[in-house]
């Protein structure tokens, strides 16, 4: 079992911040519903393909690309948390389909297809690798000549409230934490289209299109949730996490953002806008 980004293993697998994803899944799906539909529709899967998904979590992209694909395709998940693939095996096991298979595997290094594979797919889970420029030819590999690849990640931290807001709301109730590299392992680190189709290009993939695409996040119904869920997992959490908040201090940044997200408050639930990279390309080989 090659594993090279260990921290990514620890951090997802083993620690309480991954955990609280399990925990908040169904309201983190929910969520993030516009975005699976829009790697969806982008990668354009039909019956009898053969598919794989990059950082497959807890199995809702391959659920739903397994039911475009049909019984005659294939859906390949690979994850580096052994918890939300077993979660992932339970839900596919639930659902009744039969046409998907999940493996513990770092896409960076693991060898993921002998080069059958028609189209590759990732919600959110390409942005964590150590170097990208090789998880993106290791991943190319899997491919056939001219399969696509098609890939949602996070735009900056401005176009993003989901982020920005709550992670300043927690700067200002704890103080900042220590400066990171913006382009280090982690969710934002795809922010910068230019910097990540140069990677794409140096990973030797060919039609690459790198677009900002902007949409609405389908939020809980109240933003007292939306501020909850938001404080729960993400930056503001690291914050809280890096300073030791107490849970006043939690609450007083959830009543913070609280505010700060009644301008997206709707008759439908809140509905968070957003800006989503949405990441293309395709082998030659």
């Amino acid at each position: 079992m090659l594993t090279i980004n260990e921290d990514q293993q620890e951090f997802w697998g083993k620690s309480e911040m991954g955990a609280r994803w399990l925990t908040f899944e169904d309201q983190l799906n929910h969520l993030f519903t516009p975005v699976l539909d829009l790697v969806l529709d982008r990668a354009a899967l039909s019956p009898g393909m053969r598919v794989l998904d990059i950082g497959c979590g807890t199995g809702a992209s391959a659920l739903r690309a397994a039911q475009h694909v049909g019984p005659i395709g294939h859906v390949l998940g690979v994850d580096i948390s052994n918890p939300f693939l077993d979660r992932a095996r339970k839900r596919a096991h639930q659902s009744g389909l039969n046409n998907m298979e999940f493996r513990y595997a770092d896409a960076q290094v693991a060898e993921l297809s002998s080069g059958d594979i028609d189209a590759i797919i990732s919600r959110f889970g390409v942005m964590f690798f150590s170097d990208p420029v090789a998880a993106f030819s290791n991943m190319a590999r899997a491919l056939k000549s001219g399969g696509k690849m098609t890939f949602a990640a996070w735009g900056g931290l401005s176009e993003n409230p989901w982020f920005k807001t709550p992670h300043v709301a927690a700067v200002t109730r704890l103080g900042q934490p220590p400066k990171v590299d913006r382009n280090a392992p982690g969710p934002l680190a795809f922010h910068d289209r230019d910097r990540v189709s140069d990677l794409m290009s140096r990973a030797g993939l060919n039609d690459i299109r790198i677009n900002p695409v902007p949409l609405k996040l389908t939020g809980p119904a109240t933003v007292e949730e939306a501020a909850t869920l938001c404080t729960r997992v993400g930056p503001a959490a690291r914050v809280i996490n890096h300073f030791g908040g107490t849970q006043k201090d939690v609450d007083a940044i959830i009543r913070a953002v609280a505010e700060e997200f009644q301008a997206y408050q709707t008759q439908d639930g809140v509905r968070v806008p957003a800006v989503i990279n949405l990441l293309q390309a395709r082998t030659s080989h």
